[in-house]
């Protein structure tokens, strides 16, 4: 895959900014990663999905992150994301967006043709038998059934990936874009050696991937921690790092091939582990990250207090009458409790420190509510229905929001997972 000209740092944020106002806040963050000696390339991700919802367009996320990057003088990469595109939804961001997330989850599983599956297992007979991964303990044993029952599992979603990319190739040129495929939104977790089946079929489309996305196990809920076991995850990211290196190695794709993490916002409990996996390995990741921004807005109004405080608590309110409908598109990625939410009454009556303490998501503090912080997480669409009337506010406590932004992303996220920090 020679034509590979735009290469992806070894480190690299998805940061959301839903309504295109903390661009330069969430670039501070990675400002003060590389004061501290570490590139952190910041990856502006906004989805078909919550363009609609607001209202926006491509455009105005790459607005944005240009006017961060001449405010702060950032002379390193940036890019801007075609967050979960597909083939009906490319079109419009592909004049506006040099990274763009094939996310195909959705065709797992559709059947592939069996002259298709016919010719992958032909062409790859390395896969089968005994496959050590360099690095890893363990030895995978492949047979020509399991190969089979992979391709006929992948195989269509992959070849989708590949309409996708040659589409945005075709006007772009190739090598003028990052390309990541994505099928981390599924029912089921794919194992390491899926992920080398995969990885295989990805070079077979000619897609000079740079990221990939898949489903890890556990719940990778929005804006909250990992649920699940800490070390099966362990165990899988290192061997997910073992198996891209050998599809590196044998199938000639990138050699910056690296994993994304998505709603990868939050994930605390995983957050060493994953930077003990790529410091071992030297390799890198990316960790994308998106409403966790649109939630520090909330908490930097919510701080400001008068006017802020007021709309934080209107909003809160909104979207407690309305949560079955926010909730239905992200049913897969939340976990609330309905018990747990405070009624909008209460929460009228809150002082501007129970609102934070009650959003802001500190481990082990006892006012933190996740099943809030969650409700809220997918309630952006109350804001975006408010208009200028949200977006007045936040400019008006934009120091308040920007040091808020700036603090969850840094010390959040960017430190533990890139540096090694206690978050």
């Amino acid at each position: 895959m020679a034509n590979q000209k735009l290469t992806l740092s070894k480190y690299s944020i998805g940061t959301g900014d839903r309504f295109a106002h903390q661009a330069k806040a969430q670039l501070q963050a990675c400002v003060k990663a590389l004061e501290s000696g570490i590139e952190v390339v910041p990856v502006w991700n906004k989805s078909n999905r919550e363009h609609t919802i607001i209202g926006s367009e491509p455009l105005s996320a790459r607005q944005a992150a240009d006017a961060a990057v001449k405010a702060l003088d950032w002379k390193q990469q940036y890019f801007c994301d075609a967050d979960h595109i597909t083939l009906q939804t490319v079109g419009r961001f592909i004049d506006s967006c040099d990274f763009f997330t094939l996310d195909v989850a959705d065709f797992i599983g559709q059947p592939a043709q069996e002259a298709d599956v016919d010719a992958f297992v032909s062409r790859h007979p390395e896969l089968l038998g005994s496959i050590k991964l360099e690095g890893a303990d363990e030895t995978f044993e492949i047979t020509p059934e399991s190969l089979r029952q992979a391709a006929q599992k992948f195989l269509g979603a992959v070849k989708k990936a590949g309409e996708v990319y040659r589409k945005i190739e075709s006007v772009k040129g190739a090598g003028n874009f990052i390309p990541e495929v994505s099928m981390d939104e599924t029912d089921r977790a794919q194992s390491p050696v899926e992920l080398l089946i995969i990885l295989a079929a990805i070079a077979d489309e000619g897609i000079p991937v740079q990221t990939i996305a898949p489903k890890f196990s556990g719940r990778f809920n929005k804006g909250v921690d990992y649920v699940g076991d800490v070390a099966q995850f362990d165990r899988e990211f290192a061997l997910d790092v073992a198996a891209i290196a050998y599809a590196v190695k044998n199938f000639g794709l990138p050699e910056n091939l690296k994993l994304s993490v998505h709603s990868g916002s939050d994930k605390f409990s995983i957050y060493p582990s994953i930077h003990a996996t790529i410091k071992r390995f030297n390799v890198g990741v990316h960790l994308k990250t998106a409403g966790t921004t649109w939630l520090e807005e909330l908490i930097g109004l919510a701080e400001a207090g008068g006017d802020g405080l007021a709309l934080a608590k209107e909003i809160y309110a909104e979207a407690f009458a309305h949560r079955e409908e926010l909730c239905a598109p992200y049913a897969t990625v939340i976990d609330i409790d309905p018990a747990k939410l405070p009624s909008p009454d209460e929460v009228r009556d809150w002082t501007s420190d129970q609102y934070t303490s009650a959003l802001r998501h500190v481990p082990g503090a006892a006012a933190y509510n996740s099943s809030l912080r969650q409700l809220l997480h997918v309630g952006f669409k109350v804001a975006a229905k408010m208009g200028r009337r949200y977006l007045d506010l936040l400019e008006a406590n934009e120091p308040v929001i920007a040091k808020n932004v700036t603090e969850n992303l840094y010390n959040r996220h960017i430190a533990p997972v890139f540096l090694g920090q206690k978050g």
